[in-house]
């Protein structure tokens, strides 16, 4: 286990108010006027807001209907996904350039490895000046001993947030914080803290754990101590695998109509076949989500024997899920997704010149591996 006394081991960088800053390029007659970045449906929610918009209550999930009335001068944009994802890719490029180990956990935040930096403060603040002066964006950092006190630490100064805390600082900081300030510790836990009258990070901390594991069962039970007392022991490692991809609406007005429930499906299907081929992904298990006007949702899913992202192939497949199931009600939403996916192997050699050292360390592994005891 990493040495906890250590201060600076691991970066937290946040991009602030990402999708807002990012439209305030392209349209930068709106800066300093609260701007919301929102669909536009009766049904649609906040994606994210200006800070000039959260002065006004108006938060990212909230209904778009709410945040109009809450801030009715708000200039409403509507998302634009691909723009967002390119500055996501220059961004991370750079941060990448600066730092060795980075693990992408959204389009607008990493962890950072600091273990081999010299001088951690300094190379962060290098980042930010490069960020800023490339791309025109702000971003908050936090850093710390490890990646739960860093992910809090870039949140508590935000925007342009740089702050640095050692894990009893931490602790010292935010003893007063409601329990859910702590990732892992969502609203329903919280309630269920409060109504053991343990409503502050501090006061969980300090709790028995024998009354935490009645509660929640041990292993919950120590680890919302263990978070509370902001201790934590993941490390900064690669970019998760993706496993799937899927497509999914929630319609503006509940739809009875199967006709039009199998056009909305062939339209997300080809987007999220089109996806697939661009990134030269493929998969085995073509599934639906439906969900009803009273909220009951279902899955239905289908596994085929060769991994495909074929329109036609899937599209089949998704629509034979969708008559098989045959809504009994309205349907509120509707989605796609392709799971079990995989990327084709590259032909032998190409690409890249012939490594003695990573076929010896492979042979060394194979050997390994054929040495267990069975």
């Amino acid at each position: 286990m990493p040495d906890e006394s250590t201060p600076l081991r691991v970066a937290h960088l946040d991009a602030d108010a990402f999708y807002v800053s990012v439209e305030l390029l392209r349209h930068p007659q709106l800066r300093g006027k609260p701007v919301v970045v929102s669909g536009s449906g009766p049904r649609a929610v906040v994606t994210t807001a200006s800070y000039e918009a959260r002065r006004f209550g108006v938060g990212s999930a909230m209904p778009a209907a709410r945040a109009r009335r809450l801030c009715p001068d708000a200039v409403f944009l509507a998302p634009d996904f691909p723009t967002y994802r390119e500055a996501s890719a220059r961004l991370m490029g750079i941060v990448r350039a600066h730092v060795e180990r980075v693990e992408v956990v959204g389009l607008d935040e990493a962890y950072l490895d600091l273990s081999d930096l010299y001088s951690p403060r300094t190379a962060m603040r290098r980042l930010l000046a490069d960020i800023q002066a490339t791309t025109r964006l702000t971003c908050s950092i936090g850093i710390g001993p490890n990646k739960l006190v860093a992910k809090v630490a870039s949140d508590a100064e935000k925007p342009a947030g740089f702050v640095v805390l050692t894990r009893e600082q931490a602790c010292a900081r935010f003893a007063e914080a409601p329990p859910a300030l702590v990732p892992g510790i969502g609203p329903k836990t919280a309630a269920r803290l409060a109504a053991l009258g343990l409503k502050t990070l501090a006061a969980v901390g300090a709790a028995p754990e024998r009354l935490l594991a009645e509660r929640f069962g041990s292993n919950q039970g120590r680890e919302l101590g263990r978070r509370a007392r902001f201790e934590h022991d993941g490390v900064v490692g690669a970019a998760r695998k993706v496993v799937s991809e899927s497509r999914e609406r929630t319609f503006d007005q509940d739809v009875s109509e199967f006709a039009r429930l199998a056009e909305a499906l062939e339209a997300m299907t080809r987007t999220l076949c089109d996806s697939l081929a661009k990134h030269a992904r493929s998969g085995r298990t073509i599934a639906i989500k439906v969900r009803l006007d009273d909220w009951t949702t279902v899955t239905r899913a289908r596994t085929i024997a060769e991994p495909t992202h074929d329109f036609e192939t899937v599209s089949n497949i998704a629509l034979g899920l969708l008559r098989e199931y045959a809504p009994a009600r309205p349907v509120r939403l509707l989605g796609v997704r392709v799971a079990g996916l995989s990327s084709p192997d590259p032909p032998s050699g190409a690409g890249r010149r012939p490594d003695p050292e990573r076929a010896e360390s492979a042979e060394r592994t194979r050997v390994r591996q054929l040495a267990l005891p069975l």
